[in-house]
């Protein structure tokens, strides 16, 4: 048992029948009465997101999980298949348990943390920015760049990213994987 003192990112924990993992939390000590933490908390199972508040001192069941290093294989349309990189041993998740998958390209090293109690993954943490090639963009208009402005783009892996004018097909880009959003250009 763990209390709210212990709740980080990342943290995986018990709650309506339901095993959570917490992607954002926040102290919160008002003026006037006690304290709490207002969360955000993702289902392993079924990727969905709700926000909850725990009173201060309140008492968690967090669900003890190991980490390991996977290579991401490839996606036959219903399960993402990966290799563990120390036994070789591959498992397939579903998408649900994935945050990114449209950023994830085929050779990517991921770590997906496992419950120690059954040995069964419960989600993937991707790297915290990516390089993918850009495979379509319009061209960007020249003297069009003062005003901040971006254009869609569609990297390697088929996912949709805002980008500068500047930003041609065949540049790689970075793109943080947990807003999905465009870090910078890669030069070669």
């Amino acid at each position: 048992m763990a209390s709210t003192s212990d709740i980080r990112n990342g943290l995986c924990i018990r709650y309506n029948h339901d095993i959570f993992k917490i992607i954002e939390f926040l102290h919160v000590k008002p003026g006037k009465g006690p304290a709490f933490v207002r969360t955000k908390l993702k289902s392993v199972t079924t990727g969905k997101v709700i926000d909850n508040t725990f009173s201060a001192g309140h008492k968690i069941d967090d669900v003890r999980v190991e980490t390991h290093k996977f290579q991401y294989l490839y996606n036959d349309g219903e399960f993402y298949h990966f290799m563990n990189e120390s036994d070789y041993t591959q498992i397939r998740l579903l998408e649900a348990a994935l945050d990114r998958p449209d950023l994830m390209k085929e050779g990517e090293v991921v770590t997906v943390l496992i419950n120690t109690e059954d040995n069964l993954p419960l989600s993937v943490d991707m790297p915290a920015s990516v390089i993918l090639e850009v495979t379509h963009t319009e061209p960007g208009v020249k003297g069009n760049t003062a005003t901040n402005a971006t254009k869609p783009a569609t990297v390697e892996t088929g996912a949709i990213v805002n980008v500068p004018l500047f930003i041609n097909e065949g540049d790689k880009i970075k793109v943080e994987t947990e807003k999905g959003t465009y870090k910078e250009r890669i030069k070669e």
